[in-house]
């Protein structure tokens, strides 16, 4: 399923590229790529968490991490469930982008 015309991702495009062998990387450079969306993955899942556990107009929590979570949603309404869909397309087309040493 392609991204929305309107989406800062490109994942489909990524794995189309990767699949026909035009996107290509060195084993090292394409882990340190990886591991950094596998990070990023688990940032964006676990502000989407806190936002999902956060009780509307409450003020019990408002630790720093649950004030981020919330002003990114507010600005990109959306985007951190997307982001959940499309980075995963990243980390496929980089494996199958990763040459073997």
């Amino acid at each position: 399923m392609p991204a929305r015309p309107d989406s800062p991702f490109a994942g489909e495009l990524f794995r189309s590229l990767a699949a026909e062998g035009r996107l290509r990387l060195d084993a090292g450079q394409a882990d340190a790529a990886i591991a950094g969306l596998e990070r990023t993955l688990s940032e964006v899942r676990a502000r989407l968490r806190l936002l999902e556990h956060r009780q509307p107009g409450s003020a019990a929590d408002l630790s720093d991490a649950v004030v981020d979570a919330v002003f990114a949603d507010q600005l990109a309404p959306g985007r951190l469930e997307l982001a959940t869909v499309e980075i995963p397309k990243y980390i496929e087309a980089l494996r199958r982008a990763r040459r073997r040493p």
